[in-house]
């Protein structure tokens, strides 16, 4: 590759250089985060220590109890501060002549914290001689006072409430506490006094206005009086007049007449009907209450009784019977005109009846048409009584108000609309500055500045960056004298396994001489190239796996770590052929984690398979290449052992999202190869760089014997460019 290609490539950061650099220049940074503590230290030592109080307000309305009765009574509604109420409060604690009061009391234009201006600098008066600033003594002192209060002074509305918050900062804690307790004492009393005012203003004006009203309800009743006795409307109680309580009388007296006529006319009518039909008429009630029916009928009854005894012992014409018949017929014909007389006599009732009747109605008429010209002259009476009624209702409505206002002014009595519920106490503690945390923040912040500077020359200077391509994507191999780009972690293995196979003996040559394109090296260690059995090499099965798109491939690398070195090589190969290429790292000794990932500790397969984190973090990018790395994991190894059924689902999960997915066993055994390759169309790499023939045969005799037909050998870390890789029939 060119240099001008090489110095248009792409770059990126290399975050573990930064730290390193961080690590190297660690005392400059102590140095600096010393000196940022120190010099933080020192400042909030020299200022001067202030302290903060706060007083809270409860904004409430407050009603003496010999006045809530009253305002009860009168169904007033009662005034509720509302958000525009409360923060009308807060501007009130905050004007100006309230602070002024509370400055005159403290006497505060005396202290130089309130009035620092009152002795001026040098420095203040040559400016003011210069002209480039006013003079502050032109001010009055209470403005200068005023202006230093409202810098310290800080009223609020606590959120959601009729609480109102007075905090005041002063150099001096006992004043801190004296400002807002005096504060809430002349605005109570400024309430306080505002109602009092209040009073004897409505006082002075309710006092003319109830002389007057008083006239006028004399005037109005005078005017009722008058009217009722020119229209006759004189009063009978139960808001009634003389006509209309006649108008009932004569009414009810009508019914009853009517009622003892109808009773009159039934009775004279069954009397005169038992006569005509000359039934027996000692069944009537009529008859039967008369004195003289009674007596008859006892005298026949006694009659009856002597023919009773006599008709048994003489005979029918005997004149003692004859007798007593004639007797009984002539008291039954006395009977009978009693009865006429009787019948009279209801007749009589029922005419009386009838003759009073006809009387009351016509005292009804003449009562009616009195009545509707006194509801006539009733209507303007009910007028004045309205009027004179409001004219009384307010009357008595300002006699109230003036009792309340007088008895409020006369008393003094009149709390403010607002109470302490918190008053404020002394201080003991510093409200600024606060040494430490600002002796904390200063170390911060020199450690900070000093390890930006530091990263700032790491990238500028170039020392941070580092070339991303094909160059680093994957360990290609060209030339002995152009090294493998490798990371440089993974070096040391490398020339380890090159020792390795230089130190083979000649028999190993046909099967290893691949791994070496230095002329030099090749008269050294291997017959010459035409004989080499070059199929084996990790480039040729990189080209293997791209050109027949392996989807997925299962490392076993029986030789450790070296192995699992060669694998991570093949990852970066086919991912620098534009594959998208994943490695998961099933390795115990998590040698592909340490060569790919930027940490050890990164959550990886087996967190996944105990369940303690998500499918997609558990992914990673290569430092190295555009491959991705899905590290051993910090879960538990057997425990993770125990989900692996599940591993094959994973891996089907990712080849759908990748071209090559690519596990590193490590040096595992048969069975645990057999449960890893459920899946069809998975291809058995056996990665065994420096192995000798008989390793090599051994090993593809015991696969075969457990029923694997084929499997690709990776035995050589050197490219040499020949076709697809060996296959070895087991």
């Amino acid at each position: 590759m060119s240099d001008g290609y090489r110095g248009q490539q792409d770059v990126d950061i290399d975050l573990g250089g930064l730290f390193r650099a961080i690590w190297r220049k660690r005392l400059r940074v102590l140095l600096a985060t010393v000196a940022g503590a120190g010099i933080a230290f020192a400042a909030a030592s020299i200022i001067a220590p202030t302290y903060k109080s706060e007083t809270r307000l409860l904004i409430e309305t407050r009603e003496p109890t010999f006045t809530v009765s009253d305002r009860n009574t009168t169904m007033e509604p009662r005034p509720v501060f509302d958000e525009l109420g409360i923060v009308s409060q807060v501007q009130l604690l905050k004007s100006a002549d309230l602070i002024k009061q509370v400055a005159k009391n403290l006497k505060l234009h005396e202290l130089e914290e309130f009035d620092p201006t009152s002795k001026p600098s040098a420095l203040s008066d040559l400016l003011v001689l210069l002209g480039l600033r006013s003079n502050p003594l032109e001010l009055a002192p209470e403005e200068r006072v005023l202006k230093e209060f409202l810098e310290k002074l800080a009223v609020y509305q606590v959120e959601k409430s009729r609480v109102v918050g007075i905090e005041f900062t002063s150099e001096d804690p006992k004043l801190a506490a004296e400002i807002p307790n005096e504060m809430a004492k002349v605005y109570l009393s400024l309430q306080s006094g505002a109602k009092l005012d209040s009073n004897s203003e409505a006082s002075r004006w309710l006092e003319p206005e109830i002389a007057n009203l008083r006239e006028k309800v004399r005037e109005a009743e005078e005017k009722v009086a008058q009217y009722r006795a020119s229209s006759d409307l004189l009063p009978t109680g139960e808001n009634a007049t003389f006509a209309v309580k006649q108008l009932n009388d004569i009414s009810t007296e009508l019914a009853r007449v009517r009622a003892e006529k109808a009773a009159a006319e039934a009775r004279a009518e069954n009397v005169r009907t038992a006569l005509k039909s000359g039934s027996a008429v000692d069944a009537l009630s009529s008859v039967v209450g008369s004195t003289m029916i009674q007596r008859l009928k006892e005298s026949e009854s006694q009659i009856q009784g002597q023919i009773s005894d006599l008709s048994t012992s003489m005979l029918e014409g005997h004149p003692r019977l004859k007798g007593l018949r004639s007797q009984l017929t002539g008291i039954r014909e006395q009977i009978r005109a009693e009865t006429s007389k009787i019948l009279s006599s209801l007749e009589s009732e029922a005419d009386i009846a009838r003759l009073r009747e006809q009387q009351l109605v016509q005292q009804l008429n003449t009562v009616k048409a009195d009545s509707a010209r006194a509801g006539e002259d009733e209507v303007g009476l009910k007028a004045l009584e309205r009027e004179a009624t409001a004219q009384r209702q307010l009357l008595e409505t300002y006699l109230a108000r003036y009792r309340e206002a007088t008895s409020r002014t006369d008393s003094g009595s009149t709390p403010a609309d607002a109470r302490v519920i918190s008053a404020a106490v002394e201080p003991t503690e510093v409200a600024f500055p606060k040494v430490l945390p600002i002796t904390l923040v200063g170390g911060a912040a020199g450690f900070l500045l000093s390890v930006i500077t530091i990263l700032l020359a790491e990238l500028f200077t170039g020392r941070a960056l580092t070339p991303v391509g094909h160059q680093a994507a994957a360990p290609s191999v060209r030339r002995r004298d152009d090294e493998m780009a490798v990371p440089a972690h993974a070096r040391q293995p490398m020339e380890t396994l090159h020792g390795l196979v230089r130190a083979r003996p000649a028999r190993s040559a046909s099967l290893l001489s691949h791994l070496e394109d230095d002329p030099d090296e090749q008269a050294v260690d291997a017959p010459p190239p035409a004989d080499e059995d070059d199929g084996f090499s990790v480039a040729a099965v990189a080209e293997h796996i791209v050109e027949d798109n392996v989807s997925v491939s299962l490392a076993v690398s029986p030789s450790g770590d070296a192995g699992s070195t060669a694998t991570v090589a093949l990852a970066r190969m086919v991912a620098a052929e534009g594959r998208r290429t994943v490695l998961i790292d099933l390795t115990g000794s998590a040698c592909p984690t340490r060569l790919m990932a930027e940490s050890l500790r990164l959550p990886g397969i087996t967190d996944l398979l105990v369940g303690d984190v998500a499918f997609a973090d558990i992914i990673h990018g290569d430092q190295h290449s555009d491959a991705h790395i899905i590290p051993r994991g910090n879960a538990n190894i057997k425990r993770a052992m125990r989900g692996i059924d599940r591993l094959a689902m994973i891996v089907e999960a990712l080849s759908d999202a990748y071209d090559a997915v690519i596990l590193e066993c490590g040096p595992a055994d048969i069975d645990g190869v057999r449960r890893l390759t459920r899946a069809r169309g998975t291809e058995i790499i056996l990665s065994l760089p420096g192995a000798d023939e008989q390793e090599v045969v051994d090993l593809l005799i015991a696969f075969g014997a457990a029923g694997y037909s084929e499997i690709v050998l990776m035995t050589a870390d050197r490219e040499k460019s020949r076709p697809a890789p060996g296959r070895r029939a087991a």
